[in-house]
């Protein structure tokens, strides 16, 4: 068995770590020193911790979340669309003005039975 042939795969995995350590490294060495109490309080998930980490949080925190990965998801949609418009015509088009509809309703229905409230 001859090693060099397993070369490339030592050089990538070096250069993978190295990507990965030397960022961490450089802003560790340049990167300003200055914590204060604001900076260095437990925070998570929206809340500020004052219980313990088995506490149940409000369903809105998630759903909302939730709501944005969807309709952001959704609009990613437009881009592939936009730069083959040409290509897909009229047809899709018209099948891009549903999709856009049913985007638009599920939205008004969510805005209206207030998921997007928060309180």
């Amino acid at each position: 068995m001859n090693l060099e042939n397993y070369f490339p795969v030592l050089l990538f995995i070096l250069v993978g770590i190295g990507v990965g350590v030397a960022p961490q490294i450089l802003g560790r060495i340049l990167g300003p020193h200055n914590p204060d109490d604001q900076k260095l309080s437990p925070y998570e998930c929206g809340f500020e911790a004052f219980e313990d980490a088995r506490m149940k949080f409000d369903v809105r925190y998630y759903l909302v979340a939730i709501l944005f990965i969807l309709f952001d998801l959704e609009v990613a949609f437009l881009v592939p669309w936009a730069a083959a418009m040409r290509e897909v015509g009229m047809p899709g088009f018209w099948a891009m003005m549903i999709f856009l509809g049913i985007l638009t309703i599920g939205l008004v229905f969510e805005w209206k039975k207030g998921a997007l409230d928060w309180e």
